[in-house]
């Protein structure tokens, strides 16, 4: 059976499990050689990933080190845009001033945590390659956890272009996308034919992203700083907030959505109907918002991970966070790290001194100020000094 008969029926496979987008990519080629990753070295030299020692793995810049024999990439996108609204148009977190400040957490985390569902349509991929075709081969998936940049190998495999914000954008769906690879020794046919170059730029001369970026974390178009990376600030790392940033982070929890939100090319991005992406229903997942003298619930819990209850985020215990977050790549960055990160959302949430939940909320802050966790005490200590003056 052929090379190019192989990767169109991978492809059909793909679509049929699910995924929207499928191409393969050679590993000894531009994306494993070359292209966006001969910029890998001077990217970490420059110190741009932060406290995330992974991305420092030789094999992210040269993908054939990941699995003796490889010869292709297989990649696959699947949308998780929903029929809910932007960050930049619930630009205060949807705050009403009966329930309070409302945070905000990235679109991908609203649902089921998307490692679990891609990898499981990936691990579905795989084996139907493995009992279509008898002969001996190595296949392995990754969906953020290996050491393939997946944006890179998607490019190349003609799945979109690289944004000026670093995200990978496809025509016709724009860039809410999950994107996970496939690394095989099969050798398979490219989906770009010999000399054919990836999809184009399609960027132009806009900067909507780059200008929106509250916190400046692009220091030049497709070079992300990810030490300034709301996304990076409230996940990935793991010691204090450094406090000149935050101020500019408004009411981000987890993540932050805001270039794509602006990006023209998402403004008519196509809606998912899967029900593990849509935000989870916390009806009855949560026990409401407890008095800190007494423990017992005050007020209704919010409903969703969609613009979630700042004042709620920030009370939760760590059997509450563990219980929740169960399956959602919330999870990732842990208990202590989302109470900060409500910390200083609060403290950004210019609540007013006569609504009914400022004193509710600054006998919240107190609690938390005097906790024995230092990283939560200083941010609460922060949130504190912001609302008080």
């Amino acid at each position: 059976m052929d090379a190019t008969f192989k990767t169109g029926w991978i492809c059909d496979q793909a679509r049929a499990i699910g995924f929207d987008l499928c191409g393969v990519a050679p590993v000894h080629g531009p994306a494993g050689n070359l292209g966006e990753l001969q910029h890998l070295p001077e990217w970490l030299n420059r110190g741009h990933a932060g406290e995330m020692a992974y991305l420092h793995d030789p094999r992210r810049a040269h993908p054939a080190l990941a699995m003796e024999g490889a010869r292709s990439l297989i990649v696959v996108a699947l949308n998780y845009n929903t029929a809910l609204p932007y960050s930049t148009v619930v630009k205060d977190g949807a705050n009403d001033p009966d329930a309070g400040p409302r945070g905000w957490i990235s679109r991908y985390a609203w649902g089921d945590d998307y490692h679990e569902t891609m990898w499981e349509k990936l691990n579905t991929l795989v084996a139907n390659m493995h009992a279509e075709w008898p002969e001996s081969f190595d296949a392995r998936a990754y969906v953020d956890t290996g050491p393939i940049i997946e944006r890179v190998a998607a490019k190349y495999a003609g799945l979109g272009w690289l944004a000026k914000n670093t995200c990978l954008i496809n025509e016709q769906i724009g860039s809410w996308l999950f994107l996970g690879v496939i690394i095989t020794t099969l050798d398979l046919e490219p989906s770009l034919a010999p000399g054919e170059s990836p999809a184009p730029d399609r960027c132009g001369s806009c900067t909507l992203c780059l200008d929106a970026c509250p916190t400046h974390a692009f220091t030049e178009p497709r070079v992300l700083d990810a030490r300034r990376c709301i996304s990076y600030l409230t996940i990935e790392l793991r010691t204090a907030i450094p406090e000149d940033l935050r101020p500019v982070m408004g009411n981000a929890v987890i993540g932050c959505d805001i270039c794509q939100d602006v990006c023209p090319w998402n403004r008519k991005a196509p809606i998912t109907t899967l029900a593990s992406f849509q935000p989870r229903d916390l009806t009855t997942a949560q026990s409401g918002q407890k008095n800190i003298e007494t423990g017992e619930n005050e007020c209704q819990p919010t409903a969703t991970l969609f613009a979630p209850e700042l004042e709620w985020l920030a009370s939760l215990t760590q059997q509450e966070f563990s219980a929740i977050f169960r399956g959602s790549a919330v999870k990732r960055a842990k208990w202590r790290g989302l109470v900060r990160n409500a910390c200083v959302a609060l403290g950004n949430s210019r609540i007013l001194r006569d609504s009914a939940t400022y004193p509710r909320i600054l006998a919240l802050l107190e609690n938390l100020a005097g906790a024995a966790d230092q990283l939560i005490s200083e941010h609460a200590q922060w949130a504190l000094s912001r609302l008080k003056n």
